[in-house]
Formats: structure tokens, C-alpha cells, sequence
């Protein structure tokens, strides 16, 4: 699947890699070095300056001075830290635990009613902006340019609440290229935009898992307004319309023993499912995930939709997987296993399970 995003930008990511001296004393020689990895979106806000032959370039909380390969504080001059940038092959590039564990669990809300196979916030935001059912930018073309703005207008408001204006910006142009474009170019650029490490795909996740807690409804739907334009673009998928059968997908955790035992109460009843109310990344690759936190799930889809990453990702070694909001569950079992020192979970999941059968629903965030 090609993506609509230009060579050069790829070639930064794929190619070159931006750090900083992470230490608590970035000066000191009495131990290693500790490194920590720019986000994509800020290295490619770095990368451009640097190619340009520009003295220093400016991020939201500080800058960076080339020629001295510093990381300077806007606010405090005196607070700066050590920089590199490296050029490597495209198989170094470093996994990423975060996007893999980011706890997926949420295990104490009980809910005994069911939305159907589309998740509450993105029902929601179809209300907000006055859709009709049957109104989505896959079907209706006309309204993707204004959709695609609305989205990019979106993101950098939610830059500019946690201090990523920059990122922000650098994300809204990205995606206000391809609002001349179909809804199959629009959406790779969504796709693509969400598998770059970046605030991005955190932020939205983290508030589409606040769905099912009633003493957070009003922070969700507070947020509908700026995610909820690009949510619906991802979410809209032309280009996997048929449900995932007969796969397997594995996804990282840490669970603490409560929430362990949750899974093992879920699993003593065939007629008790949960949710996945966000955008959920898992892999194909096992050996991957058994690297992250310990708690292993192993998911079997036997009939759900999911997206596809790795022609999109510039991460293709994680094998990422997309399991789209409003996927249903239930636990097949829990144990342990000794040989890897983790918790196995085994999951099925379904898009939808019969209302007849369901007796206990919980929300998996």
C-alpha cells in the first residue's frame, strides 16, 4: 500500500535519528551516557532546519543550537543537554514499548448496555458535526476537504493545550496536503500520522478510553470538537472494508494482580465480553511483544474489523495491527507461563456479540 506522504519525509525517518542526553546530570562523566529519542514529528521539524543549513531550530519548550549540538530551554538558558543525530539503517530503528504496553485495561467499570459495533465516541462525533448515518467522508467525497480542515484545525488546538504547537502544526500540514485527494489518500495520511510517535495517538486514545466512566464523560465530550474530526477519518476506513477472520494479533501489558484476577473471573463465564473503546495497536509478532511488560494477550479475531500498518508504518518490524474502536471480546482463559515468566490472557474477539448471549459486558480501554 503506497502512502501518499512525500519520499523525503520518509527518508528523514527511515534514515536518520535525533537524541538527547537524558541523564540527570547531562554532564557528568561518572556514568554512561543515557539517550532518549526525539518523536518522529519533532525530527523531521529538525531534520528540515538541519538539511537547510539553519543555525538553530525552535520547538515548543526549548530549541536546539547545531553548532553547538545543544538543547536549550526557551525559558532558561542555563538548562541545556547534549545532542546527536545519528544516520542508520532502517532495521535499527528502536521498538517502541509505550505504544504496545500503554495499559489497554480498564477493568473496574462494569456496564450492563451495549452501543453495537460503533463506539460511543464516534457516534458522537457524527452528532457533533450533524451527520447522517449514512454520511461519511468514504461515501460522501464532498465533504472531505472540510472535514480534513476541521481535523487539522483539531490538532493544533490539542498541541497548544499540552505545549506541541509545534508537532501540531507539522501534523495539521501534513494532513492539509491531501485534502485535494480521495478519502483512500486521506485516510493512509490518518493512518500514517497515527503510527508516528508522536502526542498525537496518545492523546487520542487516552481520552476514547475514558468512555463508560461517568465521572469523566464530561472530558471525553469535551474533546469531541478538536479529535474528533480526524478520529472520524481514521475511523472510516475505505481501504480494509471487510472484517479480519482467522488471525492472530499479541499485545504487550502490565497488570498488577487485581487485575489479573479480573481477566481470571472473566474467563469463568463464556457469556461475559468486553470492549475495546480506542484505537488499539497490537503485532503479528509474538517474539516482539513477549519483550514488553508482563502480561502477554493473545488475541484470536475471528471476525472483526482491523487495519493493516506495515506497508504504512515507518516501524515495519513491529508489525503493527490496528484493532479499531468498538471491537467486542471475551477471555478464553488465563495462565502463566514460567518459560517466559508472564501472564497469558487469550482473547476472542469478535466485531459484535449477540445481545441473546451476553449476560456481563465490561469496557477494555
Amino acid at each position: 500500500m503506497a502512502t501518499p506522504i512525500d519520499t523525503k519525509t520518509k527518508d528523514i525517518l527511515k534514515c536518520v535519528e535525533w537524541m538527547w542526553q537524558a541523564n540527570l546530570d547531562p554532564w557528568s562523566s561518572s556514568e554512561p551516557a543515557k539517550w532518549n529519542h526525539y518523536s518522529d514529528v519533532e525530527k523531521l521539524i529538525i531534520e528540515r532546519a538541519y538539511s537547510n543549513g539553519e543555525e538553530r531550530v525552535v520547538l515548543d519548550d526549548y530549541y536546539i543550537d547545531f553548532k553547538a549540538s545543544r538543547q536549550i530551554s526557551n525559558i532558561d538558558h542555563y538548562r541545556q543537554r547534549p545532542v546527536k543525530r545519528e544516520v542508520r539503517k532502517r532495521e535499527d530503528k528502536h521498538l517502541r514499548e509505550e505504544r504496545f504496553v500503554d495499559p489497554p485495561v480498564s477493568t473496574e467499570r462494569l456496564f450492563g448496555g451495549e452501543y453495537g459495533w460503533v463506539s460511543p465516541f464516534v457516534i458522537e462525533v457524527r452528532r457533533d458535526l450533524n451527520l447522517e448515518p449514512e454520511e461519511l467522508p468514504s461515501k460522501k467525497p464532498e465533504m472531505i476537504q472540510q472535514l480534513v480542515e476541521q481535523a487539522a484545525e483539531g490538532i493544533i488546538k490539542e498541541g497548544k493545550i499540552i505545549r506541541k504547537e509545534e508537532e501540531a502544526k507539522e501534523l495539521a500540514n501534513m494532513l492539509r496536503e491531501q485534502k485535494n485527494n480521495g478519502i483512500e489518500q486521506v485516510w493512509q495520511c490518518c493512518a500514517y500520522m497515527y503510527s508516528l510517535e508522536s502526542f498525537l495517538y496518545k492523546t487520542l486514545n487516552t481520552t476514547m478510553r475514558l468512555v463508560g466512566d461517568k465521572k469523566q464523560e464530561h472530558v471525553w465530550r469535551s474533546k469531541i470538537p478538536t479529535l474528533g474530526p480526524f478520529c472520524l477519518l481514521l475511523w472510516d476506513d475505505p481501504c480494509n472494508k471487510k472484517a479480519t477472520t482467522e488471525k492472530i494479533l499479541y499485545r504487550g501489558g502490565n497488570l498488577n494482580r487485581e487485575q489479573i484476577a479480573k481477566y481470571q473471573e472473566m474467563a469463568k463465564s463464556e457469556d461475559t465480553y468486553g470492549s475495546f473503546q480506542a484505537f488499539t495497536s497490537c503485532s503479528r509478532n509474538r517474539q516482539t511483544m513477549e519483550e514488553f511488560g508482563n502480561t502477554l494477550f493473545i488475541m484470536e479475531v475471528v471476525n472483526a474489523f482491523t487495519a493493516d500498518f506495515v506497508e504504512l508504518s515507518e516501524y515495519p518490524n513491529e508489525e503493527e495491527e490496528l484493532i479499531t474502536p468498538g471491537v467486542s471480546f471475551r477471555v478464553k482463559k488465563v495462565e502463566f507461563d514460567q518459560k517466559i515468566n508472564k501472564h497469558l490472557i487469550y482473547l476472542e474477539l469478535r466485531q459484535r456479540w449477540s445481545s441473546k448471549q451476553k449476560k456481563k459486558y465490561y469496557f477494555f480501554l
